[in-house]
């Protein structure tokens, strides 16, 4: 039996995931038969790259997702527009809708990581001015006590 799965990739205890067709004998990170997608689920949000048109076709020849994989394809809407494709619907127009969902969503990472930059930046200049203000006012202290 074919499986569309998540095969591990990536450094010890950084794990990311290629999604890839296989038969359901060879082992987890062994052979397999066609390399469709990416996943990374350590970026915020997770970031899912995979070809839609593949997942399609492979789906339509009997391969069958694993749960993990499943869920993927759920939230972007392929396993529903294959249910539709199954339905009599043109590949041509489900692939278009696709393309068109892909461009609607932004990019992975993209929204959070200026955001959270600027964030920690303005953190680092307040901590930066506030230590400035401290060491005037203590070399202001020190020089009234010789003064005196």
């Amino acid at each position: 039996m074919v499986k569309i799965r998540l095969r591990r990739v990536g450094a010890k205890k950084q794990p990311s995931y290629r999604i890839v067709v296989a038969d359901s004998r060879s082992p987890r990170d062994g052979r397999f038969i066609e390399i469709i997608g990416f996943y990374n689920p350590r970026t915020e949000p997770e970031t899912v790259r995979y070809k839609e048109d593949r997942a399609l076709y492979w789906l339509s020849v009997g391969a069958k997702p694993t749960e993990a994989v499943a869920r993927l394809l759920e939230k972007h809407g392929t396993l529903a527009r294959f249910e539709r494709l199954k339905a009599g619907e043109p590949l041509e127009a489900l692939l278009a809708e696709a393309e068109a969902d892909a461009q609607a969503r932004p990019a992975p990472g993209l929204a959070t990581r200026p955001v959270r930059a600027a964030a920690e930046e303005e953190a680092e200049g307040r901590v930066a001015e506030e230590t400035t203000e401290e060491v005037v006012q203590a070399e202001g202290q020190g020089e009234e006590e010789t003064e005196a």
